[in-house]
């Protein structure tokens, strides 16, 4: 007889066993598996989730690392007298655990676009620039800058202490129930060719 002949008998007696276990698999002894078992499965998820959200994975394709995060360095965010720095993750992630799900979701068609070569080249990703920034600023708009008011806010500002220009805008802003995509597209990246007149701000 061969181990083959075997695999219908032991599968009918795993089952039998799993759908009445005898006294050494008590309903306790599956529940503490069970309770670990979930444990362990969260946290590795969340371990990996958190992975994605680094600086390092955001520019481990060629893509964003000679492209956006080239030109991100030469900015505010970046580099600043206080030493704070905003990452990719800070900016394009919601911090909430609902929020940050449905945009690793959103996220996966970045996966295709790697796939498919759509932006793997500076030309090809000029030539799609436009389209790429105003679906993340329509996505900043419609969330009224989440991510942005994690470390700005209107409450946390003293207008009064900014330079006269930023001062005046703010207190427009603020007046008109502004967000802060509406006035800062290009705070982080160079502005794409061919933005609307009204976006140009």
């Amino acid at each position: 007889m061969t181990d083959n002949d075997n695999r219908p008998g032991a599968l009918a007696g795993l089952w039998a066993t799993l759908r009445q276990p005898s006294s050494k698999y008590s309903l306790l002894t599956i529940v503490v598996i069970a309770f670990f078992g979930g444990i362990t499965f969260w946290g590795g998820f969340n371990t990996g989730m958190e992975a994605t959200n680094s600086l390092e994975f955001c520019i481990g394709c060629h893509e964003m690392r000679d492209n956006v995060y080239q030109e991100y360095r030469k900015t505010i965010h970046y580099t600043n007298r206080t030493g704070v720095r905003a990452i990719c993750s800070d900016c394009h992630v919601p911090k909430d655990w609902t929020h940050k799900m449905v945009r690793k979701i959103q996220a996966s068609g970045e996966v295709w676009g790697k796939i498919t070569g759509s932006i793997s080249t500076p030309e090809k990703f000029e030539a799609k620039r436009l389209e790429l920034a105003e679906h993340e600023w329509a996505r900043m708009k419609a969330n009224d800058s989440r991510e942005c008011r994690n470390c700005h806010s209107f409450e946390g500002m003293d207008v009064e202490k900014q330079k006269l220009r930023g001062s005046k805008m703010h207190k427009i802003g603020i007046a008109e129930k502004k967000t802060c995509i509406d006035c800062h597209k290009g705070i982080a990246h160079t502005k794409p060719k061919g933005m609307k007149e009204d976006d140009d701000e």
